[in-house]
């Protein structure tokens, strides 16, 4: 179903793979839009060792996406080093398909919900539990689930 990686000697395991997930603070989602058109949009998540996590508006075009086909794809670039006298770039990322799933019970929302907070501000504990509880009913949360991963990187960071 998924194509194997045409340059196989610059793939990263799974292991280097899941590492870029913890550490990335930002990816890239695509999403197939009911127009026909992709989507591809830039956001916060947390990866908890199993799944994804990111948040967004109750409402708009993310969600849209999602209702119309829960098959995405998500990018994180790790590293992006130009090298101009060598007219290249010492790159490393993850691509990962999956399906994505929005939390409708409170619960699991708010479980998800810490976790990405948890990410961004961890010494915060008490401000990160104000701030949710402050926001939640205006946070939706989107689960992703992950059926397919490659990494790759540039063949001088071998």
């Amino acid at each position: 179903m998924f194509p194997s990686m045409r340059r196989s000697r610059q793939a990263l395991s799974r292991e280097a793979c899941l590492a870029v997930l913890q550490r990335a603070t930002s990816g890239v989602l695509s999403l197939q839009t009911a127009d026909g058109y992709p989507y591809g949009v830039p956001l916060s998540f947390v990866y908890d060792g199993e799944k994804l996590y990111f948040h967004c508006a109750k409402t708009g075009y993310k969600l849209d996406a999602l209702r119309y086909h829960d098959k995405v794809s998500f990018c994180v670039i790790d590293q992006d080093q130009v090298v101009p006298e060598a007219y290249t770039t010492y790159f490393r990322s993850v691509i990962l398909f999956g399906r994505a799933r929005i939390l409708t019970q409170p619960e699991e929302a708010r479980q998800a919900l810490e976790k990405l907070a948890e990410k961004y501000s961890p010494q915060f504990p008490q401000g990160r539990q104000e701030e949710i509880d402050r926001l939640f009913s205006h946070v939706c949360m989107v689960e992703l689930t992950i059926d397919h991963m490659t990494g790759k990187q540039a063949k001088e960071l071998l």
